[in-house]
């Protein structure tokens, strides 16, 4: 079976503690010690630490011996009993926030204190020293005649799509209704909508055609319908998250980027599947399927956008990326998917899972047509203090590939995930004139920075973890959220901040490998890299170059958690290879893998049965 992006929730940090629970040891209550005899009121007293009323149960020396097993330490036994006489009293600031009087419940607005920064220097007073320019060039070519099929229509180019709209020869409610009629019709086989959005949309499209009629033109995007991640707030329309506890969720204002969407004049069609709480495919209304491949699962989170633009149902989509789930989906269902740098793109108004990993992005049929969506929903946002204004200056007529130092990873280049397509990608960008070097990063225990990510979205999702909501979900598996947010209640924050302190390593070897190449060519699901550039921030770009043959269908589930299936004949299925960019380098990315695209000649095939 395919390594997983998510194989770390079962061998990573959390894994061992699948065997050992606090209750393993569980004995019979004891007398509480009694609370210290202070005065913290007395002129002239230091402030003294635990002189709150001692909360919660009493534990046992042999209670901490248990937890001893958890976190891998070693107590000695008069070490416990002070610990466990002492435990309440320690525990008492904590509780005081979750039951104590002065209780106070955390909402979605209150983000933590710390705020990432990918960028070591350069970054002063939360704006980028350099300009924050964006200009984007559409590259020129004789403006197609307008397709004689509805299908040929669906599966153009946002670029195309966008000429057509503003030389008269289609109109956005035209193009609208076709995207809907697919909606409808492929929609109960891939599972990839939550909310059709179709009295909306057709608003939104007579609102396009009236102004681009007046000659108001908002830009490339003006008039094209695309689909949203249901992450994305959108007002008065349901926001479910793909969860069960939030499927009536209905939010008041628009998320940023839908909200920069809607002032670029595209418009929404439908909001799009995601894994509940963004993890890989499965939702409350089934698994997301990809279109390539019927039987198999689209692969998440944003499982929704990548079978929706391989299908044709919609011109482009909005995904999000905390670990793989805008490359992964993308690879699977054949989409260029754009991760772009940490804080390029603002969050405000998507739900969170990871603060300092979180990233929003476009996922479409062609890289340039990446670069139009990233253009819109790039900027700074009040409501996201991460977000940062950066530049962005795509040529799409630009074949910048002859000189640029592309680095890969020799051995990888042997090992599974790599394929074929991985290699040959290697000798294409030779043939286009790139340096290409082999490069190399220390063999470090990357996995643990995921110590990060489950402290942050078990503290996202503390509250429905409590009161049990999260048993709501349709998949209680062991890699699934609701056992890792449980799991994570017993982390040790020293871990936490040992994770942050090796997070700041690792970007300072990154800054150091960038240094040397301008670009990293990679397998796109390998698992160092997925790990490792999502935690320091850098772009990424997956471009389909090829095709493999599957024998089999993948999951992204462990082997047990959902059905896989032989294939006989073998399914040819697209590939595609991962491009990682300098932080804030998009641009020289994007003209990079547009070169790749189209020498490779391999994007314009669609999936059997939607074409």
């Amino acid at each position: 079976m395919e390594p997983t992006r998510r194989h770390f929730l079962v061998t990573g940090t959390l894994a061992s503690l699948g065997s050992h629970t606090l209750g393993q040891a569980v004995v019979p209550p004891q007398a509480a010690p009694a609370t210290p005899t202070v005065n913290p009121g007395a002129a002239g007293a230091v402030p003294t630490m635990g002189v709150l009323p001692a909360a919660g149960p009493a534990v046992s020396a042999q209670e901490f011996q248990a937890a001893e097993r958890l976190m891998q330490v070693e107590l000695t036994p008069a070490q416990r009993t002070e610990a466990a006489d002492n435990w309440r009293t320690s525990m008492a600031p904590l509780a005081e926030r979750r039951t104590g009087p002065h209780m106070l419940v955390l909402s979605d607005a209150d983000v933590p204190a710390t705020v990432w920064n990918p960028q070591l220097n350069g970054v002063h007073g939360g704006v980028l020293s350099v300009a924050s320019t964006i200009s984007v060039t559409v590259r020129e070519q004789p403006t197609k005649p307008l397709p004689t099929t509805d299908a040929d229509i669906a599966f153009s180019s946002v670029a195309d799509q966008g000429r057509w709209l503003r030389g008269r020869q289609l109109t956005s409610e035209r193009l609208t209704r076709i995207y809907l009629k697919r909606l409808k019709r492929y929609d109960p086989q891939l599972r990839c909508v939550i909310t059709l959005t179709e009295d909306h949309a057709l608003r939104q499209a007579r609102l396009a055609d009236a102004e681009l009629l007046a000659g108001q033109d908002r830009g490339p995007l003006h008039g094209i319908p695309y689909g949203a991640k249901d992450l994305l707030d959108t007002a008065g329309i349901e926001t479910t998250w793909g969860a069960e506890p939030f499927r009536n969720r209905v939010p008041k204002a628009d998320a940023a980027v839908i909200r920069m969407l809607n002032e670029a004049g595209a418009v929404l069609v439908a909001k799009l599947s995601l894994g509940a709480l963004a993890l890989n495919d499965v939702w409350f209304g089934g698994q997301t399927m990809n279109p390539w491949v019927p039987n198999e699962g689209a692969s998440g989170s944003s499982a929704g956008p990548g079978s929706a633009v391989a299908a044709g149902l919609v011109g482009f989509a909005i995904g999000s990326e905390t670990q793989g789930s805008i490359l992964s989906p993308s690879m699977r269902c054949g989409v260029t998917g754009l991760r772009p740098t940490f804080g390029r793109v603002p969050r405000t108004g998507a739900m969170t899972l990871s603060w300092s990993c979180d990233k929003l992005g476009p996922m479409a049929r062609t890289v340039e047509d990446t670069v139009l969506v990233l253009a819109v929903i790039s900027g700074y946002d009040a409501g996201d203090l991460a977000s940062v204004p950066a530049p962005l200056n795509f040529n799409g007529q630009s074949t910048k590939v002859r000189g640029v130092r592309i680095g890969y990873f020799e051995r990888w280049m042997h090992e599974a995930p790599a394929t074929e397509v991985d290699r040959a990608a290697v000798a294409q960008l030779k043939k286009l004139g790139a340096t290409v070097v082999p490069v190399t990063l220390p063999d470090w225990p990357y996995d643990s920075l995921n110590t990060i990510l489950f402290a942050e979205s078990a503290a996202a999702f503390e509250q429905i973890t409590l009161d049990h909501r999260v048993d709501q979900l349709k998949m209680q598996t062991p890699e699934a959220w609701p056992n890792t947010f449980r799991q994570s209640r017993f982390l040790s924050a020293v871990e936490f901040v040992q994770a942050d302190r090796l997070r700041r390593r690792v970007a300072a070897e990154m800054t150091r490998l960038m240094e040397t190449v301008d670009l990293l060519l990679v397998p796109t699901m390998r698992d160092e890299m997925m790990v490792i550039s999502n935690f320091t921030g850098h772009p990424a770009l997956c471009v389909r170059t090829g095709y493999i043959e599957l024998a089999e269908t993948r999951s992204d589930w462990l082997p047990g958690s959902m059905p896989t299936y032989k294939l006989n004949p073998p399914a040819r299925v697209p590939y595609g290879v991962t491009l990682i960019g300098q932080l804030m380098g998009e641009s020289p990315m994007a003209e990079a893998g547009s070169a790749l695209e189209r020498a490779s000649n391999a994007s314009a095939e669609r999936p059997t049965g939607f074409a």
